[in-house]
């Protein structure tokens, strides 16, 4: 029975040592010790983030091949897929009418000019009056200007690539009848290539031309391409509240086509900013703040407004100045008013700009597979 009494008594000392223990943190703060916490200054640091968007790829040139006019085409010179250079021959339309009105235009030219040239000759002579001498030049003018129109209707009829490109699928044959709407190919200069993506109005002053673009597809999977902004559009879109960016890169592999949906990263020109760790920020609804420690060693609320976030760390756009200390662990048991125990951590470093992640190449399950034909 002793041996009993004696266990449960062991039993009960351990209980109360373990309660005070429990107890003491909020012991030790009835009775004012300080709170454990971190802290550091706040300090600028070299900030460069990026603009993430998605963009359409866009010849350089680009334009549909038509004719001028409705004919039968005689040859077609070029293969679907061809380059070829400004001013090729590409498709040759039926002629034979014009060619033979301006083999009558030129005759009846020269017959004209020799005419009035034979009057010219007599009119030096005063054996022509003038006002004969100005209707037969009338008369040869005339006649050479129906030569140019019946040349000009020729080379109507031979159709030529307006700048060097790529030409796309052949879309006729000859004996087709084509008219001014019907598709002959399609022309690309995909030497350099336009990206079209739109920015919100927000971000419109930290655009300029000249930054850094980097650019991903997933036709291309781990290749990233790099380019530059071109142009920013003159108006903002009224119903997105968006503006148009266009960024060049270079193409000469022709890797990039028109119609590409890219993954686009702008690299923002590098400016000073207020970095804190993340977990220093604390977030409550709508309202963002930190802790500021005074001169006394007790903390007060500072509210602030944060701007971009990356790698652990967020920028502070206003709230705190540049030289304050800030509480950046132990938050969760502040309050205004507390006095704390700060140990100093370092200011964080900004890190570097995130760089556009490699485009997953398809698994070789989801490729389709096409058929295998009967055997013969």
């Amino acid at each position: 029975m002793v041996g009993r009494i004696a266990k449960g008594a062991a039993v009960g000392l351990v209980l109360v040592l373990l309660a005070g223990c429990k107890g003491e943190p909020q012991a030790a703060r009835r009775l004012g010790a300080d709170v454990p916490v971190t802290a550091q200054v706040v300090e600028s640091a070299a900030w460069s983030d990026t603009l993430q968007a998605l963009g359409t790829a866009k010849a350089r040139e680009s334009v549909t091949i038509t004719a001028k006019v409705s004919e039968i085409i005689e040859r077609v010179h070029f293969e679907s897929g061809q380059q070829v250079a400004a001013g090729t021959p590409l498709v040759t339309l039926r002629g034979l009418a014009q060619q033979a009105a301006l083999t009558q235009a030129q005759a009846t030219f020269a017959e004209a000019d020799q005419l009035y040239k034979r009057q010219r000759e007599l009119a030096q002579q005063r054996l022509v009056a003038s006002s004969t001498l100005d209707t037969q030049k009338a008369i040869r003018d005339s006649a050479e200007a129906r030569v140019a129109e019946m040349q000009s209707e020729i080379g109507d009829r031979s159709v030529r690539a307006p700048f060097a490109g790529v030409l796309g699928i052949r879309q006729v044959s000859p004996g087709s009848l084509v008219t001014p709407t019907t598709a002959i190919a399609t022309l690309d200069d995909i030497e350099r290539m336009h990206v079209d993506f739109q920015v919100p109005e927000a971000e419109l002053s930290s655009l300029a031309n000249g930054n850094k673009v980097e650019a991903t597809s997933v036709a291309w999977p781990g290749r990233t391409f790099e380019g530059e902004v071109s142009t920013i559009d003159a108006r903002v879109d009224p119903s997105t509240r968006a503006v148009t960016v266009r960024a060049d890169f270079a193409n000469g592999d022709h890797a990039l086509r028109p119609g590409m949906l890219l993954d686009v990263r702008i690299y923002r020109p590098e400016r000073q900013a207020l970095v804190v760790p993340e977990i220093a920020v604390v977030q409550v609804g709508r309202d963002s703040f930190v802790y500021r420690l005074k001169a006394d060693s007790t903390v007060e609320r500072a509210d602030v407004v944060t701007g971009a976030r990356r790698a652990g760390v967020v920028e502070l756009k206003q709230g705190i100045q540049a030289g304050e200390r800030i509480i950046v662990d132990g938050t969760g048991k502040l309050r205004p008013g507390l006095k704390v125990d700060a140990r100093a951590v370092p200011p964080v470093d900004a890190p570097e700009p995130e760089t556009l992640p490699p485009p997953a190449a398809t698994p070789a399950s989801d490729v389709p597979v096409a058929p295998a034909g009967n055997g013969g």
